[in-house]
């Protein structure tokens, strides 16, 4: 008798990702897939894809997708909540898309406890547009736009969203992972389901934030970059939970 122990999840289409040897968000879509089948929520799931290296996360994910301006994800991902109460709403987006374009729209999402689930993919370039210095590149790292490094005078600190977002009070939970190894992928699983439930709950806004290995815009071979993201980029942007109120309600839940 034979046991499965791996498979494509039903929440993922038979596509080729066109994404770039190394990139984490193919992983990123893939445990997204498989939260979505373990819950049981593929039917009552809508997705909403950013401007950037994802913006045919569509072709992809096998759930309901509906394409958002660039930055508003969360505002479009608000209404649709709103107006379908029963749905499992999610926001994908890169860092340009959410810290740049868009911060507005995530930070107002956030203060006004949305209950939505934002996935955010750090990994401190655009991406899609050349590998320019996005709100989250770290100072003294090379970008095309800064060639000798990113300097404080001329362009300011590194955007840290979860440490930002997770002041506010609408906020339920919020947390950093990243993709490198196997451990660190399967703690950034265990994150994501945590915020589809934090959902379930109708506990409010859920924030997973993932440094995402970007090798093509980095220059480096996909084993350097997560060694990067490791020694050097999880300083910046320690990993961690940096807020959860959901255990007050599974309490209050389980004494029911």
């Amino acid at each position: 008798m034979t046991k499965t122990i791996f498979k494509r999840p039903k929440s993922l289409k038979e596509n080729i990702f066109h994404y770039c040897p190394g990139c984490g968000h193919s992983i990123a879509h893939r445990l997204i897939a498989e939260i979505i089948d373990e819950m049981e929520i593929r039917g009552v799931t809508i997705g909403v894809p950013p401007a950037g290296c994802a913006v045919l996360a569509y072709n992809y994910f096998d759930v309901d997708m509906i394409e958002a301006p660039h930055g508003r994800g969360p505002a479009m991902a608000s209404g649709i909540k709103r107006v379908l109460l029963d749905r499992f709403v999610f926001s994908y987006q890169g860092d340009g898309d959410l810290a740049a374009i868009g911060i507005a729209e995530s930070f107002h999402a956030a203060n006004r406890g949305e209950n939505i689930t934002v996935i955010f993919i750090n990994n401190a370039v655009y991406g899609m547009t050349g590998g320019q210095m996005a709100p989250t590149t770290m100072l003294e790292q090379r970008t095309t736009t800064t060639p000798s490094g990113r300097h404080k005078i001329l362009d300011g600190y590194p955007v840290k969203v979860c440490e930002l977002l997770s002041n506010l009070k609408g906020v339920t939970y919020a947390q950093r992972c990243s993709v490198t190894s196997p451990l660190n992928i399967n703690k950034t699983k265990k994150a994501i389901r945590k915020a589809f439930q934090c959902q379930r709950d109708k506990l409010g806004f859920s924030l997973v934030e993932i440094l995402s290995p970007c090798p093509t815009n980095w220059k480096m071979n996909p084993i350097e970059s997560c060694k990067w993201i490791d020694n050097v980029m999880s300083k910046e942007f320690p990993l961690g939970v940096f807020k959860d109120n959901t255990a007050p309600a599974h309490k209050e839940a389980e004494a029911v």
